[in-house]
């Protein structure tokens, strides 16, 4: 049968032959894509049509994802060069042309994009190898430092929170060239390792250490609590040990407090010992502290005595009953009776000397002469200004009667 019969129905894209044969047409020539004998020319056509429908909604979806800017451009330029394969030759009804050239404008932009994101990954990785580097380094400056220097619960914690970035960096983190990823992992992981070796070598030292010091610390707790029977006697064997202890080295936190406790406990019994008997000291010293003090309070009559004499007897006596008293307790109580005794002592002994002085035979003689010259000094100053005024010299006058009165006061001082 011709396949220019009337009969057979003809749209835009698409027609059939009588015998059901289906063509599309394609620019100026006409394709032959199926056969659908069993139905009419409609249905024949309206089956190759929803074929092209489906893939029309690929078209779009590619382009609506593109325009989404959530899906990777290479990822979809690769599902657009396979779509357009699948509308090349298509068996369907349609305009695959326009189809085509969808994909085809839509395979140019993806294009661009697609060099864009490989440079912007390219970037990432960059930013990527520097990032996961610092970290390397980091935990290579770690490893380097002296074991012996190192605060080892911060230097574990950061050497953690390094570790965590890099498990962070890996999962999150643009994917490294495999060499790249490799050479890197080797040097963090051998820096981790060498700081988990001086951590371990550190604390081994250490609990040996720890071990030493405890044995130390156990025999002079052992000597301290042997000194127990000893008292008040005791405390300067205990003192002894005291500075052996704090030579002996740390035993660890939990050792050390007990060992302490029981040191102390020692020491406490000794100087408890000690208070004891400075209880009863002070005890038995009450009446004399009385007696003391009301001596000081009798003393202070010698300042109120005028007869240097009377007053040195006064306190003659006062002290012979002070030393009969005899020390008091607490020694710093017995310290302050005793300077306020000799307060009374030193105010006396000035006034003794201060009449000494004055009623010092030597002492008047020269003192004597002294104002004898400032006389014969003075009698001749009133001269020359009686004589400096006749002249009408105002100047040497004023002058004189300067030296004059500065003589006067030297005279007053002397007692002339």
């Amino acid at each position: 049968m011709s396949s220019e019969t009337a009969s057979a129905p003809e749209q835009a894209w698409g027609r059939v032959d009588d015998d059901g044969t289906v063509y599309v047409r394609e620019g100026d020539n006409w394709r032959e894509v199926g056969q659908y004998p069993d139905g009419t020319p409609d249905e024949a056509l309206a089956y190759y049509e929803r074929k092209f429908t489906d893939l029309a909604d690929k078209v779009t979806l590619l382009e609506q994802r593109h325009r989404g800017g959530g899906a990777s451009a290479a990822d979809l330029a690769s599902a657009a060069a396979h779509l357009r394969a699948d509308i090349e030759g298509a068996a369907a009804v349609g305009d695959l042309g326009g189809l085509i050239a969808r994909v085809d404008a839509l395979s140019a932009a993806l294009s661009e994009a697609s060099a864009a994101e490989t440079a912007a990954a390219k970037e990432a990785v960059a930013r990527a190898v520097v990032e996961r580097t610092t970290l390397v380094e980091r935990a290579e400056a770690l490893a380097a430092r002296d074991p012996k220097t190192v605060q080892w619960k911060q230097a574990t914690q950061e050497m953690s929170d390094l570790f965590a970035s890099w498990q962070s960096h890996q999962q999150t983190g643009p994917r490294l060239p495999k060499s790249t990823a490799q050479e890197l992992w080797k040097r963090f992981r051998d820096a981790r390792a060498i700081i988990d070796k001086h951590r371990r070598e550190f604390f081994a030292e250490l609990d040996e250490a720890h071990k030493g010091a405890r044995e130390r610390k156990t025999r002079l707790v052992e000597r301290a609590e042997a000194l127990r029977d000893k008292g008040e006697d005791g405390i300067p064997s205990y003192r002894a040990l005291l500075d052996e202890w704090k030579a002996s080295g740390r035993a660890g936190k939990k050792a050390d407090d007990a060992l302490w406790a029981r040191f102390k406990a020692a020491g406490d019994a000794l100087y408890g010992a000690r208070a004891e008997r400075d209880a009863a000291e002070i005890a038995e010293s009450r009446p004399k502290i009385e007696a003391k003090e009301a001596l000081i309070a009798e003393a202070q009559a010698v300042a109120d005595e005028k007869d240097l004499s009377a007053a040195r007897s006064l306190l003659t006596g006062i002290q012979r009953r002070w030393d009969e008293i005899g020390r008091v307790a607490p020694r710093e109580r017995d310290r302050a009776l005793d300077d306020a005794l000799r307060k009374v002592e030193s105010a006396l002994r000035g006034r003794e000397d201060a009449d000494w002085k004055r009623n010092n035979p030597e002492t008047k003689a020269r003192a004597g002469d002294m104002a004898r010259q400032l006389a014969d000094a003075i009698e001749k100053l009133e001269r020359e200004i009686a004589q400096a005024h006749q002249r009408g010299d105002a100047k040497a006058a004023t002058r004189l009667e300067d030296e004059l009165s500065t003589r006067r006061a030297w005279l007053d001082v002397v007692g002339g």
